[in-house]
């Protein structure tokens, strides 16, 4: 999502909670939460093998991750349907806002992941 756009509405925090608990509730939410802004973040940047700590405000910055959540599905169409769930309460609650909602599987080794 896009940096300093400000609060979600109470709506979209109330859908959430619902979102959410549902999820929680049957097993598939495992963990998960927001964050804050970059404006006080700090970052190691590993350039030819050395390491130097770089400190916010990151004025390139346009979009940052808002949150995260780790899910269990049974398979790939239960995630890729319930990530359309969760972006169409972005979109219901909150469209003035640009939000990218991306579902990544989790590494559990060298391997490549299941498609």
């Amino acid at each position: 999502m896009e940096e300093n756009i400000g609060t979600p509405p109470q709506s979209l925090f109330d859908a959430m909670d619902v979102h959410i608990g549902e999820r929680a509730a049957k097993g598939i939410f495992l963990d998960g939460g927001g964050l804050y802004g970059t404006e006080d973040a700090v970052n190691f940047v590993v350039r030819d093998g050395e390491v130097t700590r770089v400190d916010g405000p990151y004025a390139e910055g346009k979009e940052v991750v808002g949150g995260w959540a780790i899910m269990e599905y049974a398979d790939l169409d239960a995630a890729v349907a319930d990530q359309q769930e969760f972006a169409r309460l972005h979109a219901e609650h909150w469209p003035e806002v640009t939000v990218v909602a991306t579902l990544r599987q989790i590494s559990e080794g060298p391997e490549a992941p299941d498609a």
